[in-house]
């Protein structure tokens, strides 16, 4: 393809993602997928490199470009199928991320894959938002192994009841797994629609020319970095059962258009569910090094080529099974692109921004009564870090998640909450020659008894300035006035008040010039 036909072919590509998730977003029946936006959608060739993603959120694609080779490697793909999977250790996140695969024919060859993932509030927890304070995997839910839901079309009932008879809400569930199949569907009529226009061996090159384009412009981008070491150290507040200033550590080697991302020294998984799998703690590096290419480099595994990630297995950034990891997703995700800034801000200071707040700050809660039952899940915006030439942005969600907030309309409708206030926590950006983002606070009260779970950051150690800027302030949990932990579970009655105030961005640059 010559420079027309390649930008022609990749945005009707890149479109079709995008044509994927409204299909998602408009078929869903929870709030979490329909009105937070929770989901993503991508394709990938025939070995299964990623191709193309639609602009959702980061941890969810960085680590399917990473998984998905072995995830379809070695299965006899028939038109029609389509394979469901939750296994954080076999391509997966944390449970309560579903991913739908399938695959996508030219005639009799076999051209590439489609696929979603989306959040599901209710996957089978014991404690409703299946988000717990958990010390093993198998307690944060159902662990769905690489499975067909869909087998030549048809769906594969066995399967289907299986994962709805887990959940409190299975009509939910239900329609939201359909509304996965729709997308992916949807995604399938494109792409057949495309490689029958084009042929299965001239669809075949133009997906692999993406792939080459992408790698040469990713690397020009490497190339700007000066060649060197440079290191950064951070912590996590703790693991929720015990453990705390959980280290994290990063060594980036530089040598000309190659990079190595090195974690050892990272601390060993931690009994609490903060640990990551592999595919996650990959998805916080490619995100930042993603966001140092230009806007127009395509979203797809050549521009990753030349990134290399070590981190010793059985560390919290590549753990093993059984470890809990429903925080990892989440949170030390957020701390991983955390520490590559930090280290990446050596050879780039104009470059790399202040810590944004550096949590998602993760709520889910619901009531299972008699005839009654709702699970909720959501994150909270906060403060984004300053850089050298422009202020944090305030209330946003930031780095590995770019979901929408839940409007208060959507909420008060659905669940038994009322909210009282979500506004700005005026004065919680870092200051600096440009201050931080300032982050929200966002205060329920439940109308009904419920249990709660929060699994939040950057409580006891403040997202850091640069060049001189401060900190911004941390974050803060609290009950009827009373203080909460980072990450704990506990019943609330109705009548009380849950208020959660989100950290601020850290600020850049001395605030006294000279």
């Amino acid at each position: 393809m010559d420079a027309i036909e390649l930008s022609v072919f990749s945005s009707r590509i890149a479109a079709a993602c995008d044509e994927m998730g409204a299909v998602l977003r408009r078929a869903a029946f929870s709030p979490n997928i329909k009105d937070r936006l929770d989901f993503s959608c991508a394709v990938f060739d025939a070995r299964g490199e990623l191709c193309a993603q639609a602009a959702h959120i980061p941890v969810h694609l960085g680590s399917m470009a990473y998984a998905m080779r072995d995830l379809v490697a070695g299965t006899d793909w028939v038109a029609g199928d389509m394979l469901i999977v939750n296994d954080p250790y076999l391509g997966g996140t944390h449970l309560p991320d579903v991913t739908l695969v399938a695959p996508v024919f030219a005639g009799d060859d076999l051209a590439g894959f489609v696929a979603n993932r989306a959040h599901h509030a209710d996957i089978g927890a014991h404690s409703p938002g299946s988000m717990p304070v958990s010390r093993t995997l198998d307690e944060e839910g159902l662990v769905i192994p690489p499975m067909l839901l869909l087998q030549g079309g048809e769906l594969v009932a066995a399967t289907r009841d299986r994962i709805v008879a887990a959940t409190a809400n299975p009509r939910q569930m239900e329609g939201d797994l359909a509304a996965q199949v729709s997308a992916n569907r949807t995604g399938i009529k494109r792409f057949t629609g495309l490689a029958g226009q084009l042929g299965a061996a001239r669809f075949a090159s133009g997906l692999a020319a993406v792939n080459d384009y992408g790698a040469r412009l990713a690397r020009r981008s490497l190339q700007e970095i000066p060649d060197g070491v440079y290191r950064f150290v951070d912590v996590m507040d703790d693991d929720g059962v015990g453990a705390r200033d959980i280290r994290i550590e990063v060594a980036i080697r530089v040598a000309g258009e190659t990079i190595e991302v090195d974690f050892s020294g990272t601390a060993g998984q931690v009994a609490g569910n903060i640990n990551c799998p592999l595919p996650v703690t990959a998805a916080g590096v490619y995100y930042v090094f993603r966001c140092l290419m230009p806007v127009h480099t395509p979203a797809c595994a050549g521009s990753f080529r030349n990134i290399n990630i070590v981190a010793p297995a059985g560390c919290l950034l590549n753990a093993h099974r059984p470890a809990a990891v429903a925080a990892g997703n989440v949170e030390t995700s957020s701390r991983v692109v955390d520490v590559v800034m930090g280290a990446l801000a050596c050879a780039l200071p104009e470059r790399i921004p202040a810590a944004s707040q550096g949590t998602m700050n993760n709520i889910a809660m619901g009531a299972r009564h008699a005839g009654r039952s709702w699970d909720y899940y959501e994150t909270i915006g906060g403060g984004m870090g300053a850089g050298c030439r422009y202020r944090g942005l305030s209330a946003t969600q930031s780095h590995m998640t770019n979901t929408l907030n839940t409007p208060v309309e959507v909420l008060e409708m659905n669940f038994p909450l009322r909210l009282l206030r979500y506004q700005l926590r005026k004065g919680s950006g870092g200051a600096g020659q440009h201050r931080g983002g300032d982050g929200l606070v966002r205060e329920y009260e439940f109308l009904e008894p419920a249990t709660v779970t929060l699994l939040t950051e950057r409580r006891s150690h403040q997202p850091w300035g640069l060049a001189g800027g401060g900190a911004g302030a941390p974050g803060e949990n609290r009950k009827s006035g009373g203080t909460l932990p980072a990450k704990t579970s506990f019943a609330i009655d109705a009548g009380e008040r849950l208020s959660i105030t989100t950290p601020g961005g850290g600020g850049w640059g001395s605030s006294v010039q000279p």
